[in-house]
């Protein structure tokens, strides 16, 4: 073998080998599948599945802008420019604005005991205030400013009938709250607010439901203060013509008990009328507020109106799919009367636009519930602007 062989063979060589390592440095690992995610429609539109579970999630909330203006519905603010020294020259009427943005999450998924759901909604806001804390000027007299605010509204775990919850007080659901309007408790209240609550519906599968739970009331007045909890049941029963509903509440802290009856009428399709009528055990010499020393003007937690009987009553009429009227009407054994009409438009989908009217009356009472002085009322007038998703 003579050396132009010899060479010639180690490049080959050479080459063979580079090569190899060559290939050996390029080599890719196959990609791992991708998990796209899923749409949900087992409980209906905007659900998704979570990747990696069975669980359906939807994310949704909205953005509000209010404006109240009037007596009932607007502020009093200090003409800061004509105050002089801390003497109030002039008050001024001036408006209510409230921005809030919501978001909502509800998560379920189907177990051997029906249902498991967990649902979150909480808000941001920013309001227009009448504060009585300035610096300068007169105490007791308004001054316009801004409040930020956060609240968690509502925070629910259901799994099947059982429900574990703060959110809106039973006495109020399980009639379904008041009318349409925005302004529904214009006059005469209707509910006693949120609580920590525990439930059980049963679901009979033709119409028919009824719930009862426990909850625990709220503020220095309400909450309870031993180991016996407030009391609420109620049934529904619900056709083709519409709905009759009932909830009664027992106060374990003052003793007294109030119910609710509403009846609900489909006319025809664009007319929806309802009716609905409350009675407590009032008692006002109890009606005590224990932090500031006066007067409530209830005597139970879920007793809100004003004497033994109250009444509520309103309806909807849909013109078109976008245009809808809301009215509602409420008076109560106190004499307070409260009225709202209002249009909801939806200029496009997911943004509707809400003009609203108000009017309320009545009359403030003594620690014997006889009337101080003569009667009371205003007008009021709000906007609303939202965009929901």
């Amino acid at each position: 073998m003579n050396i132009k062989s010899l060479l010639l063979g180690s490049a080959a060589a050479l080459v063979a080998v580079s090569g190899a390592r060559a290939a050996d440095a390029i080599v890719v690992a196959e990609p791992e599948p991708a998990e796209y995610v899923r749409i949900c429609d087992v409980y209906g539109a905007g659900y998704f599945y979570i990747p990696g579970t069975e669980t359906c999630l939807k994310v949704g909330g909205y953005l509000r802008y209010d404006i109240g203006v009037g007596d009932v519905l607007g502020l009093e603010s200090i003409d800061k420019k004509d105050l002089v020294g801390s003497s109030v020259v002039d008050i001024n009427d001036t408006y209510f604005k409230r921005m809030r943005a919501q978001l909502t999450f509800d998560a379920r998924s189907e177990t051997e005991y029906g249902t498991l759901r967990g649902y979150i909604a909480t808000y941001f806001q920013r309001d227009s205030i009448e504060s009585t804390n300035a610096r300068l000027g007169p105490t007791g007299a308004p001054w316009s400013s801004t409040s930020s605010d956060w609240a968690l509204e509502h925070a629910i775990i259901q799994l099947g009938g059982l429900t574990i919850a703060y959110t809106d007080s039973l006495f109020e659901t399980l009639t379904d709250s008041a009318g349409s309007v925005i302004n529904d408790d214009i006059g005469v209240a209707y509910s006693p607010g949120k609580s920590h609550l525990i439930a059980y519906t049963f679901d009979g599968g033709n119409g028919f439901s009824a719930t009862i739970g426990v909850e625990e009331g709220s503020g220095v007045n309400y909450t309870i203060d031993s180991y016996v909890p407030h009391v609420v049941a109620g049934a529904s029963f619900t056709q083709g013509w519409g709905k009759i509903s009932g909830v009664i509440g027992y106060d374990s802290v003052w003793g007294e008990v109030a119910g609710k009856l509403r009846v609900d009428f489909n006319v025809n399709e664009a007319l929806s009328l309802w009716i609905m009528a409350g009675l407590q055990d009032y008692d006002f010499d109890r009606a005590w507020d224990l932090g500031t020393a006066t007067t409530l003007g209830r005597s139970g937690y879920y007793g809100v109106w004003g004497g033994d009987w109250a009444v509520w009553g309103g309806g909807k009429y849909q013109f078109t799919d976008k245009a809808a009227l809301d009215f509602q009407l409420a008076y109560d054994d106190h004499e307070n009367f409260g009225a709202a009409v209002g249009v909801n438009y939806a200029l496009v989908p997911g943004f509707n636009i809400r003009p609203e009217v108000v009017y309320e009356s009545g009359y403030a009472r003594d620690i014997t519930g006889a009337k101080v002085g003569g009667k009371q009322d205003g007008w009021g007038g709000y906007l609303r602007f939202q965009r929901s998703f």
